[in-house]
């Protein structure tokens, strides 16, 4: 071959050009295979996100994986599965770019038996469903023909120490290095090189080479591993230009050294690799701490209720443990792999799956987490401790919305243009520099290149909002994730529900209208205990029945009612117009429950509710700020004193079906109005979908639901206004630290271009720029939270 031949697939140098398809060349037959394998099922967009983005596959290997069909191995990946569908989650190591991304989440047109794939590439995850025609084996060997071979160590967790050793280990290194080259720089900073001895002089400098050795190969290597990667996929990532100012003051120092010209800058070159590695372990640090504030300490805000010695009890979330038996009403979220004790039972795992078809399932089988109970009440014991990073992954995944970010965009565009833009500024100024003063050209050229740095306006967003996101995760107010509180810093309306909301579970005044015998408040007691909807609460609490009787068949009407067959008797129980039909009506003046029994009609409850404390409190702190409204599903019957409460501009609707609120939302935000709706995730879940912030609040039940962004404790009610304007005081907070990133730029490039900036300070300065952006936005997000009372 005349000159190098690169492979199509994988970008690395052809032997020879023996291996061909029409004018691709390829480095071996296995790049050749997946080429082929791409082709044929239309994926050559792959080769157009990124040049060369394959991976090489190792022909000498031959993997088996049929040991992924046993079940007791098997059960380590997978999350979920039923008689039709299975996920997975696999670890890829070799997952690196776009590319990767986009053929890894198109793995269902390869084959027809995977439903989806989705990646999360920071941590190097694929999630994968697929049908009962597939089995892992085959699906594992798919991967590895891809190149992507997945990783099935089960050791993450070492692996994870292992990278946290490395680091400190090449912190070590270039510490060592960087101390021991300054003492033999020692002449030289004092101004004695010239009554050092010659050979003297000489071998302090090649011992200086010899201790940067190590820095640039082993210590530096994340910096020119990265760099390399990047320029390889034809992208100029922020380590581009540092890798370039470290190997230029590296090669000037050789230079110097090695020809005798001078003692070289390898006490710079140390202490930059030094004070780079120090900045990368506090954000990693920092980072992790907000972690596991996130996934450890800052609980869902829910409860169960646990079977403890035949009697009935409610527990935290978090303290359901293994072997624990628990309920499950009808609309409650699984939270935790069970075995099901009730004879049987409908789970819809479209949380899972996202396919609604409700299973059913009999005494003895596993239920998975995620599941939502369809049904009457039902009694499951935990076989695994409650996976709270599991929860918040299902519901990060639910896809009511495409997560868009005004300050992503920022970050992005900025990122996007900084590294041209800086690579061109330095070598204008080394152009400059060669003309005026050559002995400051490398210098200039270098500390441009370091100086520099997006960092610290990548990073004001993610601490910023990870810290907000952990004071309201110790407050009782859990978010789905950062897009939230972005959203929540951009609303202009308010629109509240009623029962459950503003109203208390428990605290009405109850009357029973009619008569009721023991057998008949037996029965209806039974009934409502299978539903978690406040006025069944309300009602299950006023009625003294100690024993219960199973529902054999149960149905939930959400807005009207529930219809329960027990011990061969039917009992309705609902609106008037659900339990009495055409023949009843609704009384605007009160909230009513009627109640019939095998189709005789027994009386109805009537609720007076009673408003959550400081909730008067709260709508002063929201009046003339936000636009507010109140929208219900019950009667009328509450408007006089609700007006009391209210600014008189509140638009008060009520007897509205959870069409009509979902209805509301939507016609609100076709006038461009940004929506926050409060309601308890019952009767209003499409109405949380559908607002740019659904916020539902629970009472010590466990009524955690996909569609909201936000899960707030009943208890911490009164300080929602607070949230909201912590929300936006963190937006400031992320706006005011891309302005300290600005400036700080503008001012380092100054002095560097100026030739008043070493690469040493440079250094210095980099990982400060950083650290100051994570202490003002965490300084700042504290000292908001103090304010508004959240710490």
């Amino acid at each position: 071959m005349s000159e190098s031949v690169i492979c199509y697939h994988c970008g690395d140098e052809c032997n020879d050009d023996s291996i061909r398809i029409d004018d691709k060349y390829f480095c071996c037959n296995g790049c050749k295979t997946v080429y082929e394998i791409l082709s044929e099922n239309d994926l050559c967009d792959y080769y157009q996100l990124e040049s060369n983005p394959g991976i090489k596959k190792d022909q000498s290997i031959v993997r088996n994986f049929d040991f992924l069909d046993d079940p007791s191995f098997s059960q380590n990946f997978i999350e979920f599965t039923s008689e039709t569908i299975t996920s997975v989650e696999f670890t890829i190591p070799q997952m690196h770019c776009s590319s990767c991304i986009w053929i890894l989440e198109n793995l269902n047109r390869l084959n027809n038996n995977i439903l989806s794939s989705r990646v999360d590439f920071l941590k190097k995850k694929l999630n994968v469903k697929y049908n009962s025609n597939l089995k892992l084996s085959e699906l594992a060997l798919l991967l590895d023909s891809l190149g992507y071979t997945p990783d099935l160590s089960l050791e993450d967790g070492k692996k994870k120490k292992q990278l946290d050793k490395q680091l400190y280990y090449q912190i070590g290194i270039a510490g060592f290095a960087f101390g021991n080259i300054m003492l033999l720089s020692f002449p030289e900073y004092l101004s004695l090189g010239s009554t050092v001895e010659p050979w003297l002089r000489s071998w302090f400098g090649y011992l200086s080479l010899i201790l940067s050795i190590p820095v640039l190969l082993y210590s530096s290597k994340p910096y020119l591993v990265s760099a390399y990667k990047g320029l390889r996929n034809k992208i100029v990532n922020i380590d581009v230009p540092i890798s370039i100012g470290v190997l230029t003051i590296f090669i000037r120092s050789s230079y110097e050294v090695l020809t005798g010209a001078g003692a070289g800058f390898f006490d710079s070159f140390a202490g930059l690799i030094f004070f780079l590695l120090i900045g990368k372990l506090f954000q990693n640090k920092t980072y992790e701490s907000l972690n596991f504030e996130r996934t450890y300490k800052s609980y869902f805000p829910v409860s169960i209720t646990i079977n403890k010695n035949n009697a009935e009890t409610t527990i935290p979330l978090e303290k359901l443990r293994k072997g624990d038996r628990f309920i499950a009403k009808n609309g409650e979220i699984i939270p935790t792999d069970s075995v099901l004790l009730s004879p049987r039972a409908f789970i819809d795992y479209s949380f899972v799956t996202g396919e609604s078809v409700p299973v059913e399932k009999v005494s003895g089988d596993i239920i998975y987490a995620g599941g939502k109970q369809l049904g009457g009440k039902i009694e499951l014991e935990a076989i695994k401790e409650v996976s709270q990073s599991y929860l918040t992954k299902l519901w990060q995944n639910t896809a009511f919305r495409n997560e868009e970010s005004f300050l992503d965009n920022i970050t992005n565009v900025v990122s996007k243009y900084f590294t041209f833009v800086i690579i061109s500024i330095a070598l204008i100024a080394a152009l400059y520099w060669m003309i005026e003063d050559p002995s400051k050209a490398v210098f200039v050229f270098s500390a441009v290149l370091i100086v520099a740095c997006p960092c610290a306006l990548a990073l004001s967003m993610p601490f910023t909002l990870g810290n907000t996101m952990r004071i309201f995760g110790r407050n009782k107010f859990y978010l789905k994730n950062v897009y939230a509180i972005e959203r929540m810093a951009n609303i202009t309306n308010i629109v509240f529900d009623k029962t459950g909301t503003i109203t208390k579970p428990g605290s009405s005044k109850i009357y029973f209208e009619g008569e009721l015998d023991e057998k008949e408040k037996l029965l209806v007691k039974s009934a409502v205990e299978n539903s978690y909807h406040p006025l069944s609460r309300d009602i299950a609490n006023s009625l003294q029945s100690s024993e219960l009787m199973p529902a054999e068949n149960y149905e939930e009407f959400p807005g009207k009612g529930i219809l329960v067959s027990i011990n061969k008797h039917e009992v309705k129980i609902g609106s008037a117009n659900f339990v009495l039909g055409s023949a009843g009506g609704n009384n605007l003046f009160t909230t009513e429950v009627h109640v019939s029994i095998d189709g005789i009609y027994k009386g109805k409850f009537i609720f007076r509710n009673k408003i959550r404390p400081g909730f008067d409190e709260l709508i002063n702190k929201l009046k003339g700020k936000f636009q507010l409204s109140l929208i219900s599903g019950d009667s009328s019957v509450d408007r006089e004193e609700l007006k009391n409460h209210f600014p008189s501009s509140t638009l008060m609707l009520f007897g509205k079906s959870p069409e009509d609120k979902l209805d509301f939302i939507k016609k609100l935000q076709l006038t461009g109005k940004r929506v926050l709706m409060v309601g308890d995730g019952l009767n209003d879940a499409g109405a949380l979908a559908q607002s740019d912030v659904g916020i539902s609040i629970t009472d010590d039940i466990n009524n955690f639901s996909p569609a909201c962004d936000g899960i707030l404790e009943g208890k911490k009610f009164s300080k929602f206004a607070d949230f909201i304007f912590f929300a936006k005081t963190s937006k400031n907070i992320i706006i005011i630290s891309f302005v300290i990133s600005f400036i700080y730029n503008v001012v380092g490039l100054y002095f560097a271009v100026s030739g008043q900036l070493s690469p040493l300070f440079a250094a210095i300065l980099m990982p400060l720029s950083s650290i100051s952006v994570v202490v003002f936005t965490t300084t700042g997000v504290n000292l908001a939270a103090i304010r508004k009372g959240l710490k």
